[in-house]
């Protein structure tokens, strides 16, 4: 039963969703707990995510992260979940 779960799970699409379910969690990992409370949206559409910062200065400084967040966040999903990254 185990083996048939873990096999479920590495579907491309199930593993998408997955990782898609975590990703206010992933996001908080990465930019750390400051960043995530003046988070106000986080949301994946087409594989862009949309993220609207509170704090001009940490949207400033997460503006010229975007690869490097891109990058991060594909990694620690173990899938390819952002192509892009847009910062508001």
């Amino acid at each position: 039963m185990g083996d048939l779960l873990e096999e479920f799970f590495k579907r491309p699409y199930i593993a998408a969703k997955v990782a898609e379910g975590k990703l206010p969690d992933t996001w908080r990992e990465i930019v750390g707990d400051r960043a995530a409370e003046v988070t106000t949206e986080l949301r994946l559409e087409n594989h862009i995510l949309h993220v609207r910062i509170q704090s001009s200065v940490l949207r400033s400084e997460l503006f010229y992260q975007r690869e490097a967040l891109r990058e991060e966040i594909n990694r620690r999903s173990g899938v390819r979940l952002v192509n892009a990254v847009i910062i508001r």
